[in-house]
């Protein structure tokens, strides 16, 4: 079976750090765009961290800036996400999704993974 997993969330304060992993499981990751989205109570869906691993190539929407990175370990064939400097309204679900095509980061998703809550607060 194809699968994504993504965990390591959890409660953290703010200024926190947390990191998230995706690890796939059925396929390897090579040459697709592995994506974290993010959904907070009440609100839709968003982008939030996208690598593709063609060519390595990241993009962060700018809300995140400068505290998120995205980084791929291809032999455990997982990525993860380093979160820093957390705030309140990082909190969500976040999710991790699987493009076939290496250049779509946030659109048109082949493989979802179930959310893993990150929760900022003090």
């Amino acid at each position: 079976d194809v699968q994504l997993q993504a965990s390591g969330g959890g409660l953290v304060q703010p200024g926190g750090s947390l990191r998230l992993s995706c690890a796939a499981s059925g396929f390897t990751l090579d040459y697709y765009a592995i994506g974290w989205f993010r959904q907070a109570p009440g609100k839709e869906r968003e982008g939030v961290s996208c690598i593709s691993n063609r060519d390595g190539s990241t993009y962060n929407r700018d809300s995140v800036k400068g505290r998120f990175t995205i980084s791929s370990d291809n032999a455990k064939n997982t990525v993860y996400l380093q979160m820093n400097t957390l705030k309140p309204e990082d909190t969500a679900i976040y999710y991790c999704a699987a493009n076939k095509i290496p250049s779509y980061c946030f659109s048109d998703m082949d493989y979802w993974g179930k959310g893993t809550l990150v929760t900022v607060s003090s």
